[in-house]
């Protein structure tokens, strides 16, 4: 298997070919273009006769009178809607006379070194020795609509991308209904789905299932990728746990309205679909014009879940986070919403400061509340200039203050969004997205611009960028309070206001992408009521994403576990905040909040002047431990050992070096069980017959020891008791 891709003239079928993983796909008489196999790696091109094309009801070159008993049973790699396919499509073609059908047939194909960007889109990047990428060009001869399919292969990663083009070569205006990104039709073989859903405080716990027949999914038609489910779906076989089971997994590369589906139809065959959500969706397509939809990720493991979660990690930081932070030293921050909220001055930030540099902590952030009249949340978004009243003499004075002090200066923006009580809403009602005629629905008391509009977004932008140069900032927080709603544009027709949704998020895009063009050395943090835009697109300009509103530490357990399922710890915004806790009311150790924040970006959420000085003690040994485990957590392999979410009273995950050189193990005993003795924790990731000393020990130990035999971890008394265990390679 030393070409990633190859195609068969006489098979009439490509094979694609990752380090463990084959991806075939096969061609009938006709043209139609068939999913043959997705599994474990195949040194030969074989199995087309999985396309069943040889037994009844035939091809329809062949009985032509049974087509439709063929189309809703072929496996297809990118069905279309109208034709006689009546499991879900992929895309949905009006013509002008007001008519849904589209056929596509196989034109001709290339195959290259490399892959192209994706234009106005986040996408996967590699240099010509990591990805080749097949383009199969397809066509409607009836509508000259030409669709190429996209499949990159990462070989190393054991990762493979989807994206489809969409062109009209023809005369008469098209309307797409729907176009989605992937499809892939498998025969069933008892699959339970895995999603990650919930809600704002508690975003992506784990939910799995065995699938049913009909149709199961998760979507959102918020506007964003949202708090309640996630752009996510994995079919996996019975049983499947960390380490064995098959897992076929989809990750969408966006950041509006999805729908990550699982079809189970009469001849138990199984059809998972990835896309932009249809409802509220079209794209009016004018000769000569061209649609792209978004990448899909696709990930095949035979080893289980936890393969899955490295291999994606890998393909994140490799090929998908593109910030000069992705692997360097970020700084550890201080964050003064949990401390001050909107009660604070330039002096209040300075003291917070003061104290902050006395402990080790490296930057200070300033969060919502320093600009136009915000005392509250109900008024100013979109009224981007300073309130020298609060920041006496002005931002600058405070962030050279801050800067003398010894600390990185970092600012909180939410720019997408508008108050009613601003002086913009008032300039420019018509800048936000609502319906004419219709009194727009608030949400936060605040309206969403309409980013569709060039002048809106220029005009934003120019804010932001503005306030960036007027002083040395280093770390802009983009937030991003509420979900759209009221949709409708006054500068697009009656027939385009369904283009909306996607010229938003484009919209959101082309700003970000500005931004970190404008400001490559920026440290961009990406935030929407914590975790409600946490998605590849995001990760695409951003190193880091907030990870939910809810910083009590047992409530992150599941929170981070489902987040660490597909994507990288140096990711996950996490914080040590104050207790009890300003959400659950929770109090848990100071210790314990540090551990599982370290499990992600590390910073601290909290008043440092008012904290007990028993909690500030231990700040420079947490500030020393980042520092020191920064490296590891940013470039190592993630192991999950045992599940809180699972019923278990603990939670204990690893974090291993890729050359088995050490090992970071974190447990948290979440409650305390009487009469029972230590836990056997067995680890992974290590060098079988090397010697490992536990730091702060004299104990030594073989590699294959601690895999196979295990660790002891003693019992403590106490709920919410946190431990660190660091093994190093003599």
């Amino acid at each position: 298997m030393n070409m990633a891709i190859r195609f068969d003239e006489k098979k009439k079928m490509f094979q694609l070919n990752t380090k463990h993983s084959t991806y075939l796909i096969g061609l009938t008489p006709e043209g139609y273009v068939g999913h043959v196999y997705y599994g474990k790696g195949l040194h030969n091109m074989c199995g087309g006769y999985l396309l069943r094309t040889e037994e009844l009801p035939f091809t329809p070159l062949v009985n032509e009178r049974e087509k439709i008993s063929f189309l809703e049973r072929f496996p297809s790699e990118y069905p279309t809607g109208g034709i006689g396919d009546y499991r879900e499509s992929c895309l949905d073609v009006k013509n002008e006379s007001g008519s849904i059908g589209c056929e596509l047939l196989f034109e001709s194909y290339r195959i290259q070194k490399g892959k192209k960007g994706l234009p106005g889109l986040p996408a996967s990047f590699g240099t010509e020795d990591e990805v080749e990428t097949l383009e199969i060009l397809c066509e409607d001869k009836i509508l000259r609509l030409r669709v190429i399919l996209s499949y990159s292969v990462f070989a190393a990663c054991d990762i493979i991308t989807r994206s489809v083009q969409v062109e009209n070569a023809g005369n008469q205006r098209l309307r797409l209904e729907k176009v989605y990104s992937a499809c892939l039709d498998m025969d069933n073989r008892e699959y339970e789905m895995l999603t990650l859903t919930g809600s704002w405080a508690r975003e992506r716990h784990i939910q799995r299932g065995r699938i049913r027949y009909g149709k199961q999914l998760v979507s959102s038609v918020r506007g964003e990728s949202s708090h309640q489910e996630h752009p996510f779906i994995a079919l996996v076989t019975p049983d499947t746990t960390q380490e064995t089971g098959e897992v076929y997994a989809m990750n969408f590369v966006y950041s509006g309205n999805f729908i990550a589906q699982a079809e189970l139809n009469q001849f138990d065959q199984v059809r998972m679909v990835m896309g932009i959500h249809g409802d509220g969706f079209c794209w009016n397509l004018k000769p000569g014009e061209v649609f792209q939809a978004p990448e899909t990720v696709l990930a095949y493991s035979s080893e289980g879940l936890g393969k899955m979660t490295r291999n994606l990690h890998d393909f994140y930081r490799g090929h998908l986070i593109r910030s000069v932070y992705k692997y360097k030293k970020r700084p550890v921050l201080i964050n003064n919403w949990e401390a001050t909220y909107f009660d604070f001055n330039s002096e209040k930030l300075l003291d917070i400061a003061r104290s902050a540099k006395k402990y080790g902590i490296e930057m200070l952030v300033m969060d919502d509340g320093w600009f136009g009249k915000r005392d509250q949340d109900d008024k100013s978004l979109g009224d981007w200039t300073v309130n020298e009243e609060k920041l006496a003499p002005g931002l600058l004075d405070l962030v050279e203050k801050v800067r003398e002090i010894g600390l990185e200066f970092g600012i909180w923006f939410e720019p997408e969004m508008v108050s009613p009580d601003s002086d913009l809403y008032r300039a420019h009602p018509d800048w936000a997205i609502q319906i004419p005629g219709r009194r727009p629905t608030q949400g936060r008391q605040q309206y969403v611009l309409d980013l569709s509009r060039s002048e809106v977004s220029d005009y934003i932008y120019k804010c932001v960028a503005d306030i960036l140069h007027s002083a040395p900032i280093s770390y802009v927080k983009w937030d991003m309070n509420r979900y759209l709603s009221d949709i409708g544009s006054c500068c697009l027709d009656k027939d385009s206001q369904g283009e909306l949704f996607h010229r938003y998020v484009l919209g959101v895009y082309e700003m970000q992408e500005r931004l970190t063009t404008e400001f490559p050395e920026l440290l961009l943090e990406n935030c929407s009521s914590g975790g409600a835009r946490f998605d590849p697109g995001m990760l695409y300009y951003s190193p880091q994403i907030w990870c939910s509103d809810d910083t009590d530490a047992i409530e992150r357990l599941r929170i981070q576990e489902g987040t660490a399922l597909i994507y990288p710890l140096s990711t996950i915004g996490a914080h040590v905040s104050d207790c009890p806790n300003h959400i659950l009311g929770r109090n848990t150790p100071f210790s314990t909040r540090a551990d599982i924040a370290l499990a992600g970006t590390f910073g601290y959420e909290l008043d440092i002047t008012k904290i007990s000085e028993e909690d500030r003690a231990q700040i420079p040994g947490q500030v020393e431990a980042c520092h020191k485990y920064q490296e590891l957590i940013q470039k190592g392999d993630y192991y999950r050992l045992a599940s809180w979410s699972d019923r278990r009273p603990y939670d204990c995950w690893e974090v291993a070096a890729k050359d088995g050189s050490e090992a970071l193990v974190t447990y948290i005993q979440v409650l305390s069980v009487p009469n029972m003795p230590s836990r056997v924790i067995r680890l992974k990731g290590l060098e079988a017959l090397a010697e490992y000393r536990l730091e702060g020990a004299e104990d030594v130990y073989t590699g294959e020891e601690l895999m196979n035999c295990g660790f002891l971890i003693p019992a403590e008394p106490g709920d919410f008791v946190s431990s660190r265990y660091h093994f190093v390679k003599k």
